[in-house]
């Protein structure tokens, strides 16, 4: 069974820093993209970050210059740092992976909570 596993949320002071990290089990991760997006209270779950299979990446526009995507295949690992975290950035972190010819074979994590207070 497919997993993607998150780690690394949690409570961050505004300006800190915090590196998220996904591993996946069951998938070979260089036929996926991957990334992550997140769902903050009463908001519709938005990309943050995004890796292709050819290690493209692209930003959300509130995230961009402050965040970085990286991947390692062998090790089946995604991870998000994200550095000046704002109030904003405060939501639930999920782990996203996509076979990037088949749409039906599309995954997610469970989640992981990231808090910055106001």
């Amino acid at each position: 069974q497919v997993q993607l596993v998150e780690s690394g949320g949690g409570l961050v002071q505004p300006g800190g820093s915090l590196t998220l990290s996904c591993t996946a089990s069951e998938i070979d991760c260089r036929y996926f993209n991957m990334g992550w997006y997140r769902q903050a209270p009463g908001m519709e779950r938005e990309l943050v970050a995004r890796s292709s299979i050819s290690e493209f990446t692209d930003y959300a526009d509130s995230v961009k210059g402050r965040s970085t995507i990286s991947r390692d295949n062998a090790k089946r690992t995604v991870t998000l740092r994200m550095n000046n975290l704002k109030s904003e950035d405060t939501a639930v972190y999920y782990c996203w992976a996509k076979h990037h010819l088949f749409n039906n074979l599309e995954y997610w994590g469970k989640g992981t909570l990231v808090t910055v207070p106001s």
